[in-house]
């Protein structure tokens, strides 16, 4: 594994290992403290982020390496029209590995093709989010035990959720996993990915616009944020966005062990009471990005803590 651009990059076997990898990291954090001594990781964010930019430095800093890079287009030379592939052809030169998120879809492959130093997707436009899909994999694995047989729900803008695209592909290949899509009619799941994913691989789903007549059968419930501007009036929005807010109310009906995972920013599609509900994992997702963003840097950079 040279880069990281789509979550089907990585074979099942793959994932384990870096699962395992950040199962012992967060254990013995103490044994992974130099293990990526003068190392240094780019952050090419073209676009904002909290999360995973600063998930990204927070795991490089903690394998003992140095972060530089920069947070948005505009104080790179993108702004001046600078390519894709000229960037990273220029940060090869001072960097080991690169992470970057960019607004077009494809943006990080392109710049893969032109750097001898691994690249990680960060995020590229509407299309995928491999670490967050790691970041999700590595929470349901913590909170259930297993990557298999189980009720995931998605709910909220299916439609131009990377995060959401990116995990469905991911659990594509596991056993016994039953999918509940829960969306307006408006942001439903790609065609591209009803075809490509669920009809080639035979695996059945079902479509619903309302979370209350579902949430009983949930094992994990994955919310994402319903958008005003995706739709195309506002009549529609007011109708549907309350459907699409999970409180304590909805929650009654819930099984005691649902997992609720959000890859974040939350807006109001969770109440804040939720968050000291037991069920509420989203918080932990955040610390287990990090682990998994160390993990994959040192599977990227074929180092181990064997070695220091």
């Amino acid at each position: 594994m040279r880069h990281l651009i789509d979550p089907m990059d990585l074979s099942v076997e793959d994932i384990d290992r870096l699962l395992d990898r950040a199962d012992d990291i967060a254990k013995n954090p103490e044994k992974y403290q130099e293990v990526c001594k003068h190392k240094k990781l780019a952050t090419l964010f073209f676009e904002p982020s909290t999360r995973t930019r600063l998930s990204f430095e927070a795991a490089m800093l903690e394998l003992g390496g140095s972060v530089l890079g920069f947070s948005s287009a505009d104080s790179s030379s993108a702004s001046k029209g600078e390519s894709v592939a000229d960037t990273a052809r220029v940060i090869e030169c001072y960097a080991d590995i690169i992470a970057m998120r960019h607004p077009k879809e494809g943006a990080p492959y392109v710049a893969s093709q032109y750097v001898n130093i691994p690249v990680i997707n960060a995020g590229d436009g509407g299309h995928n989010h491999p670490t967050q899909t790691l970041t999700d994999l590595l929470t349901i694995r913590r909170e259930k035990g297993r990557l298999n047989n189980f009720t995931i729900g998605f709910c909220g803008d299916l439609k131009f959720g990377r995060t959401v695209h990116s995990l469905i592909k991911a659990l594509s290949r596991y056993e016994g996993i039953n999918y509940i899509l829960i969306s307006p009619e408006e942001l439903q799941i790609p065609e591209y990915l009803k075809k490509d994913v669920f009809e080639k691989k035979g695996i059945t789903f079902t479509e619903v616009d309302k979370m209350e007549d579902v949430m009983p059968q949930l094992d994990i419930l994955y919310m994402t944020r319903v958008q005003r501007e995706r739709f195309f009036n506002e009549a529609d929005y007011v109708r549907l966005k309350d459907s699409y807010i999970l409180d304590m109310d909805k929650l009654k009906i819930a099984k005691k062990d649902l997992s609720i995972l959000h890859p974040l920013p939350r807006v109001n599609e969770i109440s804040v009471k939720v968050d000291n509900d037991p069920r509420a994992c989203y918080f932990k997702q955040v610390l287990n990005g990090k682990h998994v963003r160390m993990a994959l840097i040192m599977e990227l950079l074929g180092v181990s803590a064997d070695e220091h």
